[in-house]
Formats: structure tokens, C-alpha cells, sequence
């Protein structure tokens, strides 16, 4: 029972959210399978602290939200926990972005630290 409640709380918060302006979350599957079946704006930051490009990109990003220019969640994944979802999503190195509307990925780039190309990455038409 514990389960279909936790599933509404995050279908709830996700509802409620500003749709607009970037959020930054840490990763859950129910949260990012609810995003993707809502057919919203959803990224993957495969994060990992021992990382120096990750702690870069983190300072971007933690820039760019609520920015309501930038849609969507952004959702960080432990890059040294979170290995069946590397493997599914092909990710061979940590720093890495995958964005995706609905459930069609748009951008996948690895590395990058400029901001002006993570915010053109994440801001990306369909």
C-alpha cells in the first residue's frame, strides 16, 4: 500500500511544480518515468563528487534553476550507484547530460562546462 501512495505524492509534487522554470532534484525511476509519461522536459545529470567537471557542471546548473527560461527537471543520478540505469541509458563516463522531452531523448553531450552550451543543450527545441 505504501507504494501507489508514494507514486501519487510524486505524480502530485510533480503536478504542482512550476512546468516553466528548471528544477533540480536528486534522480528517482518513479519520478523520471512520471515526467516522461506527463510528456515534460526531463534531463539526467549522471553526477559523481569525486568528479571536477561534475562539480562545474553542478555550479552551472544550480544557476540556471527556477530560471523560467530553462524548462523541465533536472534530475541527478549517482554515477557510481545508479549502474543499471548507465546501462540502459548507454553512459560510459560521469559528467554526462542526456535531455529528454517526453520519452525522446534530444541531447546527449558528456563533459561540457560552458554554460552557454549547457543552457543551449537544455533549452533545445524538439
Amino acid at each position: 500500500m505504501k507504494k501507489p501512495i508514494t507514486l501519487f505524492s510524486l505524480t502530485l509534487s510533480a503536478a504542482l511544480s512550476p512546468v516553466y522554470a528548471l528544477d533540480i532534484t536528486p534522480y528517482s525511476p518513479q519520478l523520471f518515468q512520471a515526467k516522461q509519461h506527463a510528456g515534460e522536459r526531463v534531463s539526467l545529470h549522471f553526477y559523481a563528487p569525486w568528479c571536477p567537471t561534475c562539480r562545474a557542471q553542478e555550479k552551472i546548473f544550480k544557476t540556471f534553476q527556477g530560471d523560467a527560461s530553462i524548462p523541465g527537471t533536472l534530475l541527478v543520478a549517482d554515477y557510481d550507484r545508479e549502474r543499471d540505469l548507465k546501462r540502459e541509458m548507454s553512459v560510459r563516463s560521469q559528467a554526462t547530460l542526456v535531455v529528454f522531452q517526453g520519452k525522446s531523448q534530444i541531447v546527449r553531450s558528456a563533459g561540457v562546462t560552458d554554460p552557454e552550451q549547457l543552457r543551449a543543450e537544455l533549452t533545445k527545441p524538439n
